[in-house]
C-alpha cells in the first residue's frame, strides 16, 4: 500500500526504510505534522501514518477520507489526538501500536527519578563550568522508599518491577490490579488517595481519556505527601500544570520529571533554540531547579523504533490482507475510568 507517513523525522524514517524490506510497502515520508491543515498533502495514498502530536479532528480525516485514504495506522500507543468517533462515522478504521517497548518508558521514568534526586542535570552543567562543589546536591537512598505506580499496564508493571530492584515499597493503583504484581513482587493496590499520602515516588502510566485530564490537579497535589516526587512519561495533559507550579512555588512538592507537556503540540520535538519561547507555562517549569523536563524521548530506543515501525507496517498489511485488525481501537473500546 502507498503511505504517507507524517511528523517524521531521520531516525523514523532509518527505522521504517529497515523494517519495511519485510512488506514491501511505497513510503512517503513527510515532515509536517498531520492536521486539517496539511491532510491534503495524503493524496494519492491509501493510508497514513501519524504521530502523537498530529491532530486527527473531524475535518483532518473528512479530507483524508475524501483524498482516497482508507486506513489511518498510528505509531504510538496514545490515541487521544484521533477524534475516534468521526472516524468511525467515516468507515477509516484507527489501528495502533499497543506495546512498543515497555523497557524504553519505565526505564526512562527511573531514570528521571535518579537524576531528580541526585541533581545530575545540575551536577553536570556545574562541573562543565568548573564548579565542583557538593552544596545543594544532597538526595536520599532510593532504597526502602515508597513509589507510587499509577497505572500497571506493560509500562507500569515494567516500571514497579524496577523499583522493586532498587528495595523500594511499591504501591500501585489501576482499575485492574495483577494478580502477578502481587504475588511476585509484594506491591499493594491501593486507592488513590492513599498512594499520593504515602508515596515518595509517584510515576504516572495511564492513558489520556475524559477521565483522566488533570487528573494530577490542586487536590491531588495537596494530598501528596510534602516533598514527593512527580514523574509523567504519560500524557501530558493528565496534569493540571498550573497547579503542578503552585505546588512547586509553594515547596509542597519536591521536584517533577516531565517527559511529557499539556501544551507540547507545536513544542516538542521542534528546535526552537533560536526562537523566543511562547508559552509561558513552560518557560515557567523551565526555571525551577527541581524539574527535570525531557522531549517527549521515552520511546526513543533502537528497539522501540525497531518495533513501533515492524508493528504498525504490520497493521497496514493486515488490512491490505483484509484480515481482523488486532490492534484496531474504536471509540466504544476507550476505556474511560473513574478517578
Amino acid at each position: 500500500m502507498k503511505i504517507a507517513l507524517f511528523d517524521t523525522r531521520a531516525y523514523d524514517r532509518a527505522a521504517f526504510d529497515m523494517a519495511n524490506g519485510r512488506f514491501g510497502h511505497a513510503l512517503t515520508f513527510l515532515e509536517p505534522r498531520l492536521t486539517r491543515e496539511t491532510a491534503s498533502l495524503a493524496a494519492g495514498h491509501e493510508a497514513v501514518c501519524s504521530f502523537v502530536n498530529d491532530r486527527l479532528d473531524e475535518a483532518a480525516l473528512t479530507t483524508l477520507r475524501n483524498t482516497g485514504i482508507r486506513l489511518i495506522a498510528l505509531r504510538s500507543a496514545g490515541y487521544n489526538h484521533v477524534d475516534l468517533a468521526a472516524a468511525g462515522r467515516l468507515g477509516l478504521p484507527v489501528v495502533r501500536v499497543p506495546e512498543y517497548s515497555p523497557y524504553a518508558v519505565a526505564e526512562h521514568a527511573v531514570g528521571l527519578v535518579l537524576a531528580l534526586n541526585r541533581k545530575v542535570h545540575r551536577a553536570y552543567a556545574r562541573v562543565r563550568e568548573w564548579n565542583f562543589s557538593l552544596d545543594g546536591l544532597v538526595g536520599f537512598d532510593l532504597h526502602a522508599k515508597s513509589v507510587g505506580i499509577v497505572g500497571t499496564g506493560r509500562i507500569g508493571r515494567v516500571a514497579a518491577r524496577i523499583f522493586h530492584g532498587f528495595g523500594c515499597r511499591v504501591l500501585a493503583f489501576d482499575l485492574r490490579p495483577d494478580p502477578a504484581l502481587v504475588s511476585e513482587l509484594g506491591v499493594r493496590y491501593v486507592e488513590l488517595p492513599e498512594l499520593y499520602a504515602e508515596s515518595d515516588v509517584i510515576s504516572l502510566h495511564i492513558p489520556l481519556t475524559p477521565a483522566t485530564h488533570h487528573l494530577i490537579d490542586a487536590g491531588a497535589l495537596m494530598a501528596m505527601k510534602p516533598g514527593a516526587m512527580l514523574v509523567n512519561t504519560g500524557r501530558g495533559a493528565l496534569i493540571d500544570s498550573r497547579a503542578l507550579i503552585a505546588a512547586l512555588k509553594s515547596g509542597r512538592l519536591g521536584a517533577a520529571g516531565l517527559d511529557v507537556y499539556e501544551e507540547e503540540e507545536g513544542v516538542f520535538f521542534e528546535d526552537l533554540s533560536n526562537r523566543v519561547l511562547q508559552d509561558d507555562v513552560l518557560a515557567r517549569l523551565l526555571t525551577f531547579p527541581n524539574v527535570l523536563i525531557t522531549s517527549h524521548q521515552g520511546f526513543l530506543t533502537r528497539e522501540a523504533l525497531a518495533n513501533i515501525a515492524a508493528v504498525t507496517l504490520g497493521n497496514v498489511s493486515a488490512f491490505e490482507r483484509g484480515e481482523p485488525l488486532d490492534n484496531e481501537v474504536r471509540a466504544e473500546d476507550v476505556l474511560r475510568p473513574a478517578r
